[in-house]
């Protein structure tokens, strides 16, 4: 995936998780630090049923786009969610599960990005 289509899908993750009120959402580019991936959008939720569904209305939103997951991995009945889109890594998390992994600490050395700028980002 191109950089710059990577971006525009962490426009659409951002705008799917605010629709769905997550919490904290924090967009870091790692493509510097990183081979996984350009980009790494890590959110949480209030409970499980509020994860599950930002976790549904992320891969919607994409598919919907023409951006398919690689892999998803945790859903249901876990505290965590990873959704690998290749260019573009999705966790997210109970407020318990994002405390306990702290990935911001982990990931600390990429650049952290507005999401809202992000957001804002609309495919031409």
């Amino acid at each position: 995936m191109e950089k710059l289509e990577s971006k525009e899908l962490v426009g659409i993750i951002v705008r799917a998780l605010e629709e769905k009120k997550a919490e904290n959402i924090e967009v870091i580019e790692i493509d510097q630090i990183s081979p996984l991936a350009d980009f790494f959008v890590i959110a949480n939720g209030s409970n499980a049923n509020q994860t599950e569904a930002m976790v549904d209305e992320v891969q919607e939103k994409a598919a919907m786009a023409g951006f398919q997951a690689d892999h998803v991995e945790g859903h249901k009945n876990a505290n965590w969610t990873l959704i690998d889109f290749k260019g573009v890594v999705v966790h997210i998390f109970d407020q318990e599960g994002r405390e306990f992994y702290d990935l911001t600490r982990i990931w600390q050395d990429g650049t952290k990005l507005d999401p809202k700028s992000l957001a804002e980002l609309k495919a031409e």
